[in-house]
């Protein structure tokens, strides 16, 4: 089976074209459109350059290959070009693809996008008359939308190894870090205390939900529309379960218009990118809040943060409002291509040629951000001090509503009790914890003189919330396991 890189091509262009071809053209022949017999009239060079992709399509230029060989192999079980013809294609495929890798490809006039361009390489290198066999059957319908699935399949891989790396490096610090506490805030308003790990295992919890989003995105994504022709169907009977095998798909397509047309994977996918990427922005912005010096929970390595131009005291959090700011951009790229695929017709526009630059912009997006969020957390320095000054006793006024619970009162009443006890303090300008246990007791006929100031202890706090999920110590180990197997797994 012939690669989709070069591996010992023994035969120069000139030699396979003049053995195989004696009628083709040569490499300095005027470039024909795919298209061009209809034509007769030039087209506006205004035109050549408003219609062109391969400035932003070549990206695809490996899976282009990929994918023709696939076919060629195809259309040779059906008997439709010799073995040596599926032979020569293959191995001029081969040497298409290193000029690629190599950047020693030369674009030409005439080189619409990576479809055409590939062609007419292939050609000059094994001559047309056999190049010209390759396109039968097949569209440029049918090859952009395999070309798409095939590539984004492999980036899709690589993404889904960088979110498992930034899950990870949250595990090892809320392992490492698990016996932290520190507020806990709604509204931005102090609340409750939890532990540091469960926060960090919060947003690990979300990102969780981005990987097994993304493994069900790449199952639709792995299914070949390849056989569905312009948009009618393939006329020569190929076998279209022996190409999707071939081409490692999972599924074919069950209607070629909609085949041709369907970019809903992409869709789905620019939809990932920015619900990722804005769970990657919230991570950012707790931590440029907590590495602020009016918290100063935590600060950041050398490594992801900048200075300012003029302020030389300045330790700016760049790699975090970059993050934060990404989103957006990612965001923005789902809502034109949706407004973009609204109002199509069916099958095949060339509205559609619009899909490419979005979804090359939000893998490239989120190849950076994803490497850049598990750098910082990687090298985050952690301040516990900082953390444990914030406490405020005010933030268990709760466990004082809790304590008469558990003697049988109803929440609703130990709820307004703990607020009388709040309005105590105000009064008297002293915090919460320094009511006295007489101060207390007077608030109701519960509350023990001889334990009631135990309800004063953050970590007792924390460790009360035992329960699956909870902040407590038992509750977030659990997390931790849980979330160790799902990666091992």
């Amino acid at each position: 089976m012939a690669s989709a890189v070069a591996t010992g091509v023994t035969k120069t262009s000139v030699e396979l074209s003049s053995s195989n071809d004696a009628s083709s053209s040569s490499a300095t022949a005027a470039p024909k459109k795919l298209w061009g017999g209809r034509f007769t009239g030039a087209v506006d060079p205004l035109m050549e350059m408003f219609n062109e992709s391969l400035s932003f399509d070549k990206r695809l230029s490996q899976v282009d290959v990929q994918g023709s060989q696939a076919y060629a192999r195809a259309l040779q079980k059906i008997n439709l070009i010799s073995q040596d013809e599926c032979d020569q294609i293959c191995k001029g495929l081969d040497e298409v693809a290193t000029e690629w890798s190599n950047g020693k490809f030369i674009i030409k006039e005439g080189d619409e996008d990576i479809h055409t361009a590939n062609e007419r390489r292939l050609g000059e290198i094994i001559g047309t008359f056999i190049a010209g066999k390759l396109h039968t059957g097949r569209s440029r319908n049918d090859q952009v939308a395999t070309d798409t699935r095939l590539w984004l399949r492999g980036e899709i891989d690589k993404l889904d190894a960088h979110l498992r790396s930034v899950i990870a490096a949250g595990i090892t610090l809320a392992q490492e870090h698990i016996d932290i506490l520190m507020p806990g805030y709604t509204h931005l308003q102090p609340a409750q205390p939890i532990r540091f790990s469960h926060w960090i295992l919060m947003h690990c919890t979300a990102l969780r939900r981005d990987a097994e989003r993304l493994s069900e995105i790449r199952a639709r994504v792995n299914v070949m529309p390849l056989g569905s022709g312009a948009l009618a169907g393939h006329p020569f009977g190929i076998d279209r379960e022996s190409l999707a095998q071939d081409l490692g798909f999972e599924k074919i397509s069950v209607n070629s218009l909609d085949a041709v047309s369907d970019r809903d994977f992409i869709i789905e996918f620019l939809f990932w990118a920015s619900l990722t990427g804005v769970h990657l922005s919230r991570i950012a912005e707790d931590l440029i809040i907590y590495g602020s010096k009016e918290f100063g929970y935590v600060s950041f390595s050398d490594a992801y943060s900048t200075g300012s131009s003029l302020m030389p005291q300045k330790k700016n959090p760049d790699a975090l409002e970059l993050l934060r700011g990404k989103a957006g951009r990612t965001v923005g790229g789902l809502t034109g291509l949706l407004m973009t695929l609204k109002g199509i017709p069916s099958t095949y526009n060339k509205d559609l040629q619009e899909d490419k630059e979005p979804l090359f912009d939000a893998v490239d997006t989120l190849q950076g951000t994803l490497p850049i969020t598990c750098g910082v957390l990687s090298t985050l320095t952690l301040h516990p001090t900082k953390m444990e000054k914030a406490l405020v006793p005010e933030m268990l006024a709760t466990d004082l509503a809790d304590y008469l619970v558990r003697k049988g009162v109803p929440f609703r009443e130990t709820h307004h009790i703990a607020g009388e006890a709040v309005r105590m303090a105000e009064e008297k300008g002293v915090p919460l914890s320094a009511l006295t246990n007489e101060e207390v007791c007077t608030l109701h006929e519960e509350f023990d003189v001889k334990d009631v100031d135990k309800v004063w202890s953050f970590e007792a706090s924390v460790e009360t919330r035992n329960a699956k999920g909870g902040t407590a110590k038992i509750a977030v180990q659990t997390q931790i396991d849980e979330l160790k197997e799902w990666i091992e797994a």
